[in-house]
This record gives structure tokens, sequence and C-alpha cells, in this order.
């Protein structure tokens, strides 16, 4: 056997390795994909028989509170499917679905603590008054990192481009 042939035969190895590794990453895709929509498919039919709901019984703040935050949890369910279907389709992982995500996910739950700040108030509790306030100003500076970070992203994406 010449040099050469042995310098190919590991080379079609990792070839055929890589090649397989591809594959069960694209089954992987694929099955994540489908949970993905199916979960998000049966939240919106969820929802939308809530709405139907609270919509007929006249329903109070904490309700339609609830119905936004599924709401919200359907849209991050369909950016994560985007986001699987762009590492699919490219083979690579990009950061910003994965910010979208995040600011969808603070923002769910900034609506949450400030429904509950309402009953925590009316109750006079100042200690979870307190602690809810905090955690206000800390999802605002996440909010914050979020939106500059995904700034940065598009404006370097710019700059590529150009």
């Amino acid at each position: 056997m010449t040099d050469s042939a042995a310098v190919k035969k590991p080379e079609a190895l990792r070839l055929t390795i890589a090649r397989g590794f591809t594959r069960v990453e694209d089954i992987v895709y694929i099955g994540l994909g489908v949970l993905l929509g199916l979960s998000a498919a049966a939240l919106l039919v969820n929802v939308a028989i809530g709405l139907a709901r609270s919509v007929l019984a006249g329903a109070p703040a904490q309700s339609v509170v609830d119905l936004l935050d599924r709401m919200l949890l359907i849209l991050m369910i369909v950016e994560l499917l985007y986001t699987v279907q762009v590492s699919f389709r490219e083979h690579t992982l990009v950061p910003e679905p994965f910010l979208i995500v995040g600011l969808i996910a603070v923002t769910r739950r900034i609506l949450v603590v400030t429904a509950q700040v309402a009953t925590v108030f009316e109750k006079g509790d100042d200690r979870l008054f307190r602690s809810a306030m905090i955690e206000l100003a800390l999802l605002t500076v996440m909010v914050l990192v979020l939106v500059l970070s995904l700034r940065l992203l598009r404006k370097g994406a710019a700059k590529v481009e150009s």
C-alpha cells in the first residue's frame, strides 16, 4: 500500500463518520421540529378555547393575563421552531433567534410579576412588594441587554453584508 492510499483511508473514514453524525443531527432536528410544532398547535387550540370561555364568562383581568402568558409561550415555541429550522437548513447555530426567545421569556415574566404585584400591593405585604420590584428591575436590565445584543448582532451582520 502506498503512502497516499494510507492517507486517503483515514480521510474517507472521517468523512463517512461526519456524514453519519450529520444524518443523526438531521433526524434529531426533524424530531424536535415535529414536537415543537405539535406543542404549539396544541397550545394554540387550548388558548383559543380559553379565550372563548373567558369572553363568554366576562373574564377578570388575571385570566386575560394568563391567556396572554400562554400566547407568548406559543410565540416562544414558534421562535424555537424557527431556530430548529435554521439549524437544520444551515447546520449552524444562529444566536439571534435565541436572543428573541430570551426577550419573549423576559416579557412573559414581566407580565406575570406585574399582575402579581397588584395582588401583593392590595395585601400590604411590603417584603413581597419589594422583592417583586427588585425582580422587575432585574428583568428590565435583561430586556435592555437582550435588545442591545440584538442590535449589535444586526449591525455586525449589516457590516459583513456591505
